[in-house]
């Protein structure tokens, strides 16, 4: 398909049951887990370092995932790490960083090169986690730049399985639906 692309003889490889919309696109070193959907006019850019998303993950409509190359300025680049069961909002930008496991990153949120998202975050819509920030385990995270806004609540927690397994399913009646057509 013309939205998932090779470059510089990098091909994405996607884990089983996996949703591309159409309008999505993935180009280079870029590789899912099982289960993850990628919606619609989402950009996935591996092309100067690898990506890296785990099982079960959502990648909501214009989002838009890429990496810090290599550069004398920093020697490694940034590679971007997505765990498992990761909601990632509609209109989100994720550069460079590392997601952990069980993490939902609101609306229109930008995380920035070399910042780390520990397990089990909530990044409130419209955040800006600026470059090299660490987000603890446990909490919820407003504003721009983010702060630390409260623990979360037991209720809060039990959320991220249960939006990791309503994705699952919506990717999944999409590809009933299409039969083939596009996924991969």
């Amino acid at each position: 398909m013309a939205n998932v692309r090779s470059h510089k003889g990098s091909t994405p490889q996607f884990g089983e049951r996996n949703w591309i919309d159409p309008s999505a696109v993935v180009i280079g070193d870029v590789t899912t887990g099982e289960d993850c959907s990628i919606w619609p006019m989402t950009v996935v850019r591996g092309d100067m370092h690898k990506i890296r998303i785990g099982a079960r993950c959502s990648v909501q409509d214009g989002s838009v995932l890429h990496i810090t190359h290599a550069s004398a300025f920093n020697p490694g680049g940034w590679p971007l790490i997505i765990g498992d069961d990761v909601t990632i909002g509609h209109k989100a930008l994720l550069h460079g960083c590392t997601v952990g496991h069980r993490v939902l990153v609101g609306m229109g949120s930008i995380i920035m090169d070399g910042a780390v998202v520990e397990d089990e975050v909530i990044i409130g819509a419209g955040c800006l986690v600026p470059p090299g920030k660490r987000l603890q385990s446990g909490y919820l995270y407003v504003g721009s730049p983010c702060k630390q806004a409260r623990a979360l609540t037991d209720k809060e927690r039990g959320f991220f399985p249960y939006t990791a397994s309503n994705y699952v399913k919506l990717k999944d009646e999409y590809l009933a639906e299409k039969a083939n057509d596009y996924h991969y």
